[in-house]
Formats: C-alpha cells, structure tokens, sequence
C-alpha cells in the first residue's frame, strides 16, 4: 500500500498528538517510556472510539518526539522557563500543556523540522485539546521564543 504525501503529513500530525498524550501520561503514572511507547503503538494507534478510528500516528516520528522529549527534559524545560513569565514557571503550567511543550521542544531540539512547521503543528494540537480556550495563543507565543532560542538562524 502507498501512502500519499498528504496521508504521511497526517500521520506525523497525529503522532504529534500522540506524543503529547504520551508524555502526560508518563508523568502521572510510574510507567517507563517503554512501557507507553508500546501502550500507544498497539494499543492507541487506529483504536476506535464512540465508532470513530483514530488515525495511525508516524512511529518514527512518535518515537523520536517521546524519546527527545525525555532525553532533553532539562534543556526543553530550562527553554520554556525562559520563555514564560517569570512568575509561571513550568511546573506551574497546565499539565498537558507541559507535555506539549516538551514535544514540541524535543522537536526544535532535533533541528530536522522548520521551526514554523512545528509551531503551526503545536498550536494546532493545542485547540484539539482546549477548543473553546485561548491556550492556542499561548502556545504559539510560547513556541515562537523557544524556536527563537533554539533555532535562531531560521528566522
């Protein structure tokens, strides 16, 4: 089966989203990394809920954004810390906006993806999970100083 280039920008959306999830749920449970990466992989990818197939998330690049994110959590934090208000530290923060920003940060990170891809990419996944709030904007504010930071030469 072929996957059409638009199928392929889906799937590493989806597993943006996915590894988002993933990273909350690695922080209010005890499960290990391995322990979630294979959870979502068998069990979250395409599952169907309320009739509803989920989309296959991009396992590559699941993989790299929760294996980044957990690699570099003191560098992506030390990023949003400075990013934020000074009185809002990231451990303040919503939890599952934490998780998105370490995604998103572990991204950067890598250096493959162009930083305004991944901020789209981000804001986006934030109003899937705050659709009537203004964390979108947040988000996006917050991801332009990181990729700033991070990725000076792309701006």
């Amino acid at each position: 089966m072929t996957i059409s280039g638009n199928q392929k920008r889906a799937m590493r959306s989806a597993a943006r989203l996915y590894a988002v999830q993933a990273l909350f749920q690695m922080e209010h449970s005890d499960h290990s990394i391995d322990k979630v990466r294979a959870q979502f992989e068998d069990h979250r990818f395409g599952e169907v809920i309320d009739d509803n197939e989920m989309i296959e998330g991009d396992v590559v690049t699941f993989r790299a954004l929760l294996e980044g994110a957990v690699a570099e959590q003191s560098t992506i934090d030390q990023m949003t810390d400075r990013a934020l208000v000074a009185k809002w530290p990231i451990d303040r923060i919503d939890p599952t906006l934490r998780a998105l920003f370490r995604a998103a940060g572990a991204e950067l990170v890598a250096g493959k993806t162009p930083p305004k891809v991944i901020i789209v990419e981000f804001v986006d996944v934030a109003k899937a999970f705050f659709p009537e709030g203004k964390e979108s904007k947040f988000v996006n504010a917050v991801l332009d100083h990181m990729a700033r930071e991070a990725r000076p030469d792309a701006f």
